[in-house]
């Protein structure tokens, strides 16, 4: 089969086209026809070293439909799928056994620590195969899994969202930072969404954004301050990491949570320690989705409560300029391969 094979750490050159064997079944597993994938920034930095192993097939979100089911799967073969991709874990851990297998010390998965969806086919078990119904297409579903759970995990569990109160997303035109926007909007907060350029402040807005704010024509904080009466927000989304974190901080009242689940930019300058004792905030890391929390964000989605956006759909062969264009942060929302 066809697939995108990281071959090394590097530049883009590093990422080939390649004829692969097509993945085996085991008795629970189900093989997967990939009616799309999506391209995320785990790409580049598995390509860079800082995440998984290589040589590793890419793709990390993953639709399509069941063609193969081994004699004890759950799935049957003809149905539709999207794939929850954190399937690497222990199993054995004190997090594995309580179902939280986003803190388990092996926890990895699919385009990570094994192969991912860049490719004609992709085996999983199939437990980890949750069905969606004939009207949503793979291109849309595949735009769908890491974004979603993660905003869900980080929100809803993490930052335990509740009606009435403001939140702040900041890269809120990404994967995450969209999602995060629809996910707050249904638990009934006020958002306000951070981004860099008028195009993408409409498309917030109509995904639910109460406020944006562009940072490239005023200091984060400073918007803040005048959206909330000098009151700051409940809770700030943040990955970007750098001035953005520390702007994040600032932003918050007294006794705010900040929830952080990455650092695309680098690691903040300080931990602001100042801020969060004098304040009495709460620094909160994030980290991926459990299955139970991805199975409750895909019934709301199957329910119609979420709209992943699509940036555009791509061949194998376009993904290194896809990672260029996602590195250059040229996206609203995610770029999709179909194979």
């Amino acid at each position: 089969m066809r697939a995108s094979v990281t071959t090394d750490t590097g530049d883009l050159d590093v990422v080939e086209i390649r004829e692969v064997p097509k993945p085996e079944v085991g008795p629970t597993d189900v093989l997967v026809e990939v009616g799309a994938s999506a391209v995320n920034y785990v790409d580049i930095w598995l390509r860079q070293g800082m995440e998984g192993d290589v040589p590793r097939v890419t793709g990390v979100d993953v639709a399509g439909e069941v063609v193969e089911a081994g004699a004890d799967a759950d799935r049957d073969v003809g149905d539709r799928v999207v794939l929850y991709w954190n399937t690497t874990h222990c199993g054995r851990c004190e997090h594995c056994l309580h179902g939280d297998i986003t803190m388990c010390p092996d926890y990895g998965g699919l385009g990570i620590s094994r192969d991912g969806g860049h490719a004609e086919y992709v085996a999983v078990d199939s437990r980890f195969a949750v069905p969606i119904p004939d009207d949503i297409p793979f291109t849309e579903a595949a735009a769908f899994p890491t974004g979603f759970g993660t905003a869900w995990r980080a929100l809803v569990t993490r930052a335990d969202v509740d009606q009435g109160e403001d939140v702040l997303v900041t890269g809120a035109s990404g994967s995450v930072g969209h999602a995060a926007v629809q996910v707050a909007t249904e638990a009934g907060a006020r958002v306000i969404a951070c981004t860099s350029a008028d195009w993408k402040a409409d498309r917030l807005r109509e995904l639910g954004a109460d406020h944006v704010i562009d940072y490239t024509d005023v200091a984060l904080e400073e918007a803040v301050d005048e959206l909330t009466d000098g009151r700051g927000v409940d809770v700030v989304l943040e990955s970007i990491g750098g001035d953005t974190y520390r702007r994040g901080v600032q932003s918050l009242v007294r006794g705010g949570r900040l929830v952080t689940f990455g650092a695309t930019t680098g690691d903040a300058e300080a931990a602001m320690l100042p801020h969060v004792f004098w304040k009495q905030l709460e620094v909160i890391g994030s980290t991926g989705a459990t299955l139970g929390e991805f199975h409750d964000v895909v019934d709301r989605y199957r329910d119609g409560a979420f709209q992943p956006v699509v940036d555009s759909v791509i061949s194998l062969e376009e993904l290194p300029d896809a990672q260029r264009k996602l590195a250059d942060r040229g996206v609203f929302g995610k770029i999709v391969v179909e194979p």
